[in-house]
């Protein structure tokens, strides 16, 4: 797994954006927009469908005037996960937790580990002794917030969160804790300490692939950030697990509240192109969904 995958993933771990491997149909090049209206002839008001990036400078953040009014709209936001959920940190750091009774030092040879301890002091100026009785996958994903290129990032879910408690709305989310970190104990150890130890010895990607992958996104270009993520992630891991498997999951739980509310999806951007992302999926059901550019 590369940056643009592993600072691309899942949202309670702080990686950024679900993309799919494949540029399949689902949006046009006429349809450049990160704001889908969801509408059909049995709701009463639409919801809307908001392509996230988890953590981005300021000066690449994207917030329009039509996004601002979608949100104010509804009377509903729903997240991957539920994160006004007050036991959400606590499920997240439980499932972070080794269960096969190896400590964090176990995973590495004795010269790696030292370096490994050096880039954790020097990099993150912490010990590396508190990540002893953790998976490893809990370092990749703390070396993956480092990913921006600004000292602090903002997190539209976190701006997006803000808004909705300003006006009581009601915050839920599409999938469990235990659901999404599923997701990561079925990743290859042995592929999650290379990348850790290619973190560790400065062995990264192009920055300039990972550079084209935010400016794609500042364009609302879903097209394009399809064909970065297939030329960057596409050797390292199928993505199925991660993008269609959940799309499939998402769509009916987000169909059965859409029936009672007008809803504002705020998700992974990745998730909503493709035959098998978000908009075709409900275009399939019988949603018309539309792009909302003004």
């Amino acid at each position: 797994m590369k940056r643009s995958f592993t600072f691309l993933i899942c949202l309670p771990l702080l990686l950024l954006l679900q993309l799919h491997a494949y540029a399949q149909p689902g949006t046009t090049a006429a349809e450049k927009t990160l704001l889908w209206k969801i509408s059909s002839k049995e709701m009463k008001q639409p919801s809307y469908l908001f392509g996230t990036i988890h953590l981005i400078c300021h000066d690449d953040y994207v917030w329009t005037p039509a996004m601002k009014r979608s949100l104010d709209a509804c009377k509903e936001v729903c997240f991957e996960m539920d994160l006004d959920e007050p036991s959400l940190m606590m499920e997240v750091a439980t499932g972070m937790m080794d269960k096969n009774g190896k400590t964090l030092k176990e995973y590495f040879s004795e010269a790696d580990y030292a370096k490994l301890e050096k880039y954790v002091h020097d990099s993150l100026g912490m010990d590396l002794e508190v990540f002893q009785p953790m998976k490893p996958i809990a370092l990749l994903t703390l070396f993956s917030t480092k990913g921006a290129s600004c000292d602090t990032p903002e997190s539209y879910e976190a701006n997006i969160m803000q808004e909705a408690q300003k006006t009581n709305k009601n915050i839920t989310g599409l999938e469990s804790v235990s659901e999404q970190l599923d997701l990561f104990d079925n990743l290859p150890v042995d592929s999650v300490i290379k990348d850790i130890m290619e973190a560790v010895n400065g062995i990264e990607e192009d920055p300039h692939s990972f550079e084209a992958l935010i400016n794609a996104y500042k364009k609302q270009d879903l097209p394009a950030l399809h064909k970065l993520i297939q030329e960057s992630g596409k050797k390292d891991i199928d993505l199925s697990g991660f993008l269609d498997m959940r799309n499939e999951k998402w769509v009916p739980r987000m169909i059965e509240k859409m029936d009672t509310n007008a809803v504002f999806f705020a998700v992974g951007a990745g998730h909503l192109p493709g035959e098998m992302g978000i908009i075709s999926l409900l275009r399939k059901a019988g949603y018309t969904v539309t792009p909302v550019k003004k």
